[in-house]
Formats: C-alpha cells, sequence, structure tokens
C-alpha cells in the first residue's frame, strides 16, 4: 500500500487520541448549546466515526447554519485551486467546539463602551481604533562597567 486513496487517509495523528484522554466522553460535550450564527471550531475526534468531518475541514472555524437533535450544519469556507467555496457540512457535536476567536473582540468592544462612557462624562474625545506598537525610545549604552563583547559568528550546524 504505498498510495492508499482512503478517506482517512494521512490522519494518523490528525485523528488520534491525545495521551491519557482516552474513553468515554464527559457529558458536558453533549450539553452545550449551540445557535444559528454561531462560530465553532471543527475538531474531528478519532473516537467517534459517526458524524465525522472530512480531514480537509479538520481544524478549520466555521458558522452555524443548523440545528438538529444530533448534529450541527456549519458553514465553512474551502479552497479549491483557485477560488474559495463556502461549504456547508453537517457533523456531530463530539467534532465541534465553540471558537475563542471571538472573545478577544467581544472584550475589546466592551471595554471600548467604558472608556466611551468615561470620556462623556469628564466632557473629553477620545480616540478607541487600535494604534500599532510604535518603535522604541531612542537611549544611550554606557560602557562604564559594561566591557563591550566579542561576537563570534560560527559555522551553522548541518
Amino acid at each position: 500500500m504505498v498510495n492508499p486513496k482512503g478517506v482517512r487517509r494521512g490522519t494518523r495523528y490528525m485523528f488520534a487520541r491525545p495521551f491519557r484522554k482516552h474513553g468515554i466522553e464527559h457529558m458536558s460535550t453533549y450539553l452545550r448549546v449551540y445557535k444559528v450564527g454561531d462560530i465553532v471550531d471543527i475538531k474531528g475526534n478519532g473516537a467517534f466515526q459517526k458524524g465525522m468531518p472530512h480531514k480537509v475541514y479538520h481544524g478549520k472555524t466555521g458558522r452555524v447554519f443548523n440545528v438538529t437533535p444530533h448534529g450541527i450544519g456549519v458553514i465553512v469556507n474551502k479552497r479549491v485551486r483557485g477560488r474559495i467555496i463556502a461549504k456547508k457540512i453537517n457533523i456531530r457535536v463530539e467534532h465541534l467546539n465553540h471558537s475563542k476567536s471571538r472573545e478577544s473582540f467581544l472584550r475589546r468592544i466592551k471595554e471600548n463602551r467604558e472608556k466611551l462612557a468615561e470620556a462623556k462624562a469628564k466632557g473629553i474625545r477620545i480616540c478607541l481604533k487600535r494604534q500599532p506598537k510604535g518603535p522604541r525610545e531612542g537611549h544611550f549604552v554606557s560602557l562604564i562597567d559594561n566591557e563591550p563583547q566579542l561576537v563570534e559568528i560560527g559555522r551553522a550546524h548541518v
């Protein structure tokens, strides 16, 4: 078997369970609430073959468009040659997690609202846009009690 063509080809480590994480799934996995519009991360769980996503969707993030008693419908972007296609796939809850990618954004919105309310109370204008980190401040290096060090460039290990 030089080049197998199976659906799960090349997934030896992808769908393998982590060390000491074998056994039955926790109830919290099944009790999580998914609503239409939620952002979810797809991570195939090798212990459950039913409703498992194809390996190309492993590690992708999508948006929930349908919720059924056993599965969740997710819209995921898939790159096919030169274009990106929005694919609708149905996955069981064992292979999904709520995405944390939006938490920092929501936290920033909350902080900005607080800053804006505080600025309005003081009667000042404030810029809430994120600013890029500028260059570091200039400084002088003292040679007193600070001997210069000779840096030798060695041969790279092959």
